[in-house]
């Protein structure tokens, strides 16, 4: 059920915006997406389900919104400059997000686990949010490795490679830098920009 799936995380999401994890209510989230209780635990299983889906649907987002920035038009240094934008203002619209870039969680939020729980699910999804869910440092490497595939072209040498690795990852690390103290005028973008045009891209 695809669409009640969708709804319900929706209605978790609008939910999280509203009380804190702990006070969100299972009827609740289920009465809102227009939905069976049944419906809901047949899906996730339990809350611990619900709330794995919820970050895994959230991490999945960030991450085709990394893959837009990435092969949007210009140069490799304007799309590592939007991939950190986009980054950047993510986490400050997305609580989840944040928490998943950053390792700070809040007591309003659910915290999963990171590491894989058993999962009984006949749902692939939630199979599949049962898994390990990213760190900060896998999301650091999963956007960098994907900007290196992305802007290197075929017969990169080795050594440019590296470089282009290094300049991924430094743009990454300055928007997560923007995450945690949010710069001052001119924002992220200077700040990528400046970091860049003394980087091999």
């Amino acid at each position: 059920m695809p669409a009640a799936r969708d709804s319900l995380l929706d209605a978790a999401y609008t939910a999280l915006a509203r009380r804190p994890w702990s006070a969100v209510r299972m009827v609740d989230v289920a009465a809102a997406a227009g939905v069976s209780r049944q419906t809901l635990y047949n899906e996730f299983g339990s809350k611990e389900g619900l709330a794995r889906a919820l970050v895994r649907r959230e991490a999945d987002g960030y991450l085709v919104g990394v893959e837009r920035a990435l092969t949007a038009h210009g140069d490799a240094r304007e799309r590592l400059t939007a991939t950190a934008e986009w980054t950047a203002s993510t986490a400050r619209e997305n609580a989840l997000v944040r928490a998943m870039l950053t390792g700070c969680w809040s007591e309003r939020l659910p915290s999963p686990t990171l590491s894989a729980v058993p999962s009984s699910s006949a749902v692939p999804a939630q199979r599949r949010a049962d898994g390990p869910l990213p760190s900060p440092g896998d999301f650091v490497a999963l956007v960098r490795d994907r900007a290196v595939t992305v802007l290197s072209g075929p017969g990169v040498a080795k050594s440019d490679s590296a470089d282009l690795a290094r300049s991924c990852e430094l743009a990454v690390r300055i928007a997560l830098s923007c995450v945690a103290a949010p710069p001052g005028e001119g924002g992220v973008t200077d700040l990528v920009r400046t970091a860049l045009h003394r980087q091999p891209v």
